[in-house]
């Protein structure tokens, strides 16, 4: 019995002790909170390995001393108020001294004032844009590892999709304030050397924060399935020393002075097609084939092909619009500051004339930035208006103002109200809801179970029709869904409602016409 007791203890003090330098135990981070955390595990453990042993031991004990060979005699008896009491109040106890320890380090976790830095983390599929405050410095980071080794016919790293082409740099021994958000669905910001770890949510904004201790490049991922490529979105943060994250922050700033003098040198500048089409390649495949394809396909009901598209066979004008700004309701981000004039101009120029498409067209830098697109043989006959390419962030914020604005005075203008039938409305809901609703909820309306509902018979459709359109116009607070009452017209409103709500199945027999939903506040 002693020999068993003996080896009971042993066990119960060894399996923690030998858990710590285990390869696949919870690494203790560089960091206090990470440190925190570990050592809350480590209790947790204890805790559990005591717990075991314990309940085991008892066990293990009662089967060898009272077993029927031995003569035992099982007890008559029903129950004890003593041992009801016991169990009540000992695992109470055991909580209890769990909870304390997890709330102090849930509570410091959650506590970022006095930060010495705020840094603005958003969340893109798929990648992530740092903002320094009070800075002026702002970037995207990118995944970089090389094509090869994702398609399998190159050695894959030890860093393999870890790896960036502009990382986030930090300070160590400062305290690091992030604001986390999203401009499209849902992701998450996570580095385990950290322990941080905060979803971005569109339209919301998170906060989290880190305090450095050791320099060294640290290296975390999205850890929110936010699409088809979520396993693309890395994180790399490299750690340095005070006086290297000042002048980094000067390199920065050098750069970017450095970069928009080349942007403004570029606007001079006349590529030959060839070098157009070049450039464009690499750009496109860069930032635009995970959604489009690298043979411009897409995805159908989520992605549009743009294979003789009516935006590639349309004005060049509305090209560069949709590139520079992006399109308001869909997956289509603005690339104004991610990509340069040139760029956008190479991209177009390629999207225009791959895949078969042979339109002709050569945009230049300077058509991006105010003059007229042209072609091969000259100026092309596109009349509208053309896009300039914002060079700060308050000229972004007031061309997207001033393009909303009349995006909703021209929706106002052209608001018909008048009846239609319902092979109307479902006709032009589907064209809607395809280029509007089908990247979350699916082009079948099966959604994405745990992050986007099934439109097929849920509470939605089978509910009153105010409630769903009410949900349409203003959106659902604390959810994905965004208003789209300044998006859509009354008439696209109804359609894609009526659509809806009689598509897939569901036949509701509901139509929904542009006068109902003109009643309600967008």
């Amino acid at each position: 019995m002693k020999r068993l007791l003996y080896g009971l203890m042993v066990l119960l003090f060894a399996v923690p002790l030998a858990a710590a330098d285990m390869p696949l135990n919870m690494t203790q981070g560089v960091t206090e909170i990470s440190g925190k955390v570990y050592d809350l595990h480590m209790i947790i453990l204890y805790i559990c390995c005591a717990i075991g042993v314990v309940v085991f031991g008892i066990m293990i004990y009662s089967m060898i001393y009272h077993r029927k060979s031995k003569g035992a005699v099982p007890a008559d008896f029903h129950d004890s108020t003593k041992v009801e009491i016991a169990w009540t109040i000992v695992p109470f106890i055991i909580l209890i001294g769990m909870a304390i320890p997890a709330t102090k380090t849930l509570i410091a976790m959650e506590d970022p004032s006095d930060a010495d830095l705020t840094i603005k983390v958003t969340g893109s599929q798929w990648k992530w844009h740092y903002s320094y405050f009070n800075e002026d410095v702002e970037f995207f980071s990118l995944l970089s590892t090389p094509a090869e080794q994702i398609q399998g016919s190159a050695e894959k790293t030890e860093t393999y999709l870890l790896e960036v082409d502009k990382p986030l740099v930090l300070p160590i021994n400062r305290k690091v304030r992030f604001l986390m958000t999203s401009d499209d669905v849902i992701h998450s910001w996570w580095v385990p050397a950290f322990a941080v770890k905060k979803d971005a949510n569109p339209g919301f904004i998170n906060e989290a924060w880190t305090k450095i201790d050791k320099i060294g490049t640290y290296r975390g991922q999205c850890a929110e399935l936010c699409g088809k490529d979520h396993g693309f979105m890395p994180i790399v943060v490299e750690a340095v020393s005070e006086a290297d994250y000042e002048q980094w922050l000067l390199d920065q700033k050098q750069l970017a002075v450095d970069a928009k003098a080349a942007a403004e040198a570029s606007l001079s500048q006349t590529l030959t097609y060839d070098e157009l089409m070049a450039q464009g390649e690499q750009v496109y495949m860069g930032v635009c084939a995970a959604c489009h394809q690298p043979n411009g396909a897409g995805l159908p009901g989520v992605f549009p092909s743009l294979i003789g598209s009516p935006l590639i066979k349309g004005p060049v004008s509305h090209h560069v619009d949709i590139v520079v700004n992006g399109k308001a309701g869909t997956a289509m981000q603005a690339f104004a500051k991610q990509l340069t004039a040139t760029e956008i101009a190479a991209v177009v120029t390629y999207e225009r004339n791959a895949w078969g498409n042979n339109s002709g067209d050569v945009v230049q830098a300077a058509d991006i930035n105010g003059g007229g697109s042209t072609t091969e043989s000259g100026p092309a006959s596109d009349s509208a208006t053309p896009v300039t390419l914002p060079a700060t962030a308050d000229q972004v914020e007031q061309a997207a103002t001033e393009a909303v604005t009349e995006v909703i005075e021209e929706a106002k203008a052209e608001v018909v109200l008048d009846d239609l039938t319902m092979e109307e409305l479902m006709t032009m809901g589907e064209q809607v809801y395809m280029t509007n609703c089908a990247a979350c909820h699916q082009a079948a309306g099966t959604g994405l179970p745990g992050a986007f509902p099934s439109l097929i018979g849920s509470p939605a459709i089978a509910g009153p029709v105010d409630g769903h359109i009410e949900v349409v116009v203003n959106g659902k607070a604390g959810t994905a869904m965004q208003a789209f009452g300044s998006l859509l017209t009354p008439q696209q409103l109804a359609a894609v409602i009526t659509y809806e709500r009689n598509a897939w199945g569901n036949d509701s027999g509901d139509a929904v016409q542009a006068s109902d939903v003109d009643g309600h506040g967008k």
